[in-house]
């Protein structure tokens, strides 16, 4: 039914009390093509976003049974995958801006301009779809994520370099795409780049292109990045890994706004957009001489710092619970109380991804429907460490994880005098999964026994 729903014309709700209002909104917004439901009251509202999915929300503020900010509240709580516009009274810019932080992505005034709402509603239709996985949105009410994302929306707006620090797990790449689909270049390349991934003899090419010809191999004329990217956004993540040769290349292409493929004589114009990123101090790397720092300061016009987990402690739960929701598919299967306080209280040097990895674990081992706090194989810090080195005994992560794992492995196997049926049932594994893991973390028998499936 929601895939039927989906295919139609784009869908919007209505929600306005005065019928003259709703009859002209709706006769504008069919002129664009769309789809249209209506509800005179805010009870009325709630039940249709329950029963069917809306591509926008479109509520006046003042309601019979209630107002409008109560209906931006349902569909942000509920995490519904609707954008929500409000419509207040002439002047009362309080009520707008009380609906924004609650939610709403934009709102209009009273009398309606049609010219106003027309461009509200394409707006709309092109921002980014938020649902209820958490893949592409930034969870959390901390103030830090708060001022994360008001930067991202102000940022949107302009055609400013933009550079993204963070630590690694932290979310650097879902900001960049953020700020690109609520920018003007949203209908427009994004090409991400992860710089520390390419080997330096392929970088020129890679990053500008080649014709035909330049090198051996070289078959047929090829457009690189910055071509790829023309009139929409170049995303260089780990911009830190750029060698220095590379680095004054890119520089010259930033400043000149031109590209010279390699064995090419002349240059062609590129219009890009450039956001960066890097979990290193690029400040810092200037000081030691290993990045340009007229770079720097091209790349670094805006900065946005991305907060990692141990920042964002309150959120924790929230976010925990959306990674779940994603992850369990069907399945019920839900945090107990002390699951839930042991994530909060846990450092996560590896941030939202370590996170990730963690349920995901956890849903392999536990029983009942209920995972519990040993199901979460959270290894603690020494409080007595510094932060450096209790983070650098994490890393790199997929060794500490298959640490991590190997121990509770052989913790089961102990339990269980080494019977793999046993301990892959104490785990929640099926004995397949067990062997294979066993062969994976070169886990072995002492007895040299081997229990039949």
């Amino acid at each position: 039914m929601t895939d039927n729903y989906r295919a139609k014309n784009p869908n919007v709700l209505l929600v306005d009390d005065e019928p003259d209002i709703l009859e002209l909104l709706e006769l504008a917004l069919r002129k664009m093509g769309l789809d249209v439901d209506r509800a005179g009251n805010m009870r009325e509202a709630l039940t249709k976003l329950a029963a069917h999915p809306y591509d926008l929300c479109l509520t006046d503020m003042r309601l019979p049974d209630g107002d409008g900010l109560q209906v931006v509240q349902h569909i942000a709580q509920r995490n519904l995958d609707v954008p929500v516009a409000v419509i207040t009274a002439h002047g009362n810019m309080e009520n707008a801006v009380t609906a924004l932080k609650a939610g709403a992505f934009d709102y209009l005034s009273k009398p309606v301009s049609l010219d106003q709402l027309r461009a509200l509603v394409k707006s709309a239709l092109k921002l980014p779809q938020t649902g209820p996985t958490g893949e592409k949105m930034l969870l959390g009410h901390s103030p830090a994520m708060q001022k994360v994302r008001e930067l991202i929306k102000r940022v949107a707006r302009s055609e400013a370099p933009v550079h993204i620090s963070g630590e690694s797990g932290s979310g650097k790449e879902l900001a960049a795409r953020l700020i690109v689909q609520s920018g003007a270049r949203c209908d427009q390349p994004l090409v991400a780049v992860n710089c520390g991934a390419i080997p330096e003899n392929l970088m020129e090419s890679e990053f500008f292109g080649y014709k035909k010809g330049a090198f051996t191999g070289a078959d047929k004329d090829r457009d690189g990045f910055f071509q790829a990217a023309h009139g929409g956004t170049l995303f260089l993540d780990e911009v830190a890994d750029l060698p220095m040769s590379m680095q004054v290349k890119l520089l010259r292409v930033i400043q000149e706004k031109r590209v010279r493929k390699v064995g090419a004589t002349s240059e062609d114009p590129v219009d890009v957009r450039i956001i960066s990123a890097t979990h290193n101090d690029l400040a810092e790397r200037v000081k030691q001489g290993k990045f340009r720092q007229d770079l720097y300061y091209r790349l670094n016009v805006i900065q946005i710092q991305m907060p990692s987990l141990r920042e964002l402690r309150e959120d924790v739960s929230e976010i925990a619970s959306r990674i779940l929701e994603r992850l369990r598919g069907d399945s019920d299967v839900r945090f107990s109380e002390k699951a839930l306080k042991a994530l909060q209280s846990y450092s996560f040097p590896g941030n939202v991804r370590e996170l990730e990895n963690i349920i995901e674990r956890a849903l392999a081992m536990c029983l009942g429907g209920v995972i519990e706090e040993q199901d979460l194989l959270l290894v603690p810090v020494e409080h007595d460490q510094p932060d450096n080195a209790a983070l650098s005994s994490k890393y790199p992560l997929p060794k500490y994880l298959d640490q991590v794992e190997r121990q509770a492995l052989l913790e089961a196997l102990e339990q269980t005098g080494f019977n793999r049926t046993a301990a892959a049932k104490l785990l929640g594994l099926t004995f397949r999964t067990m062997r294979y893991r066993m062969e994976r973390l070169g886990i072995k028998d002492p007895h040299g026994t081997d229990d039949a499936e």
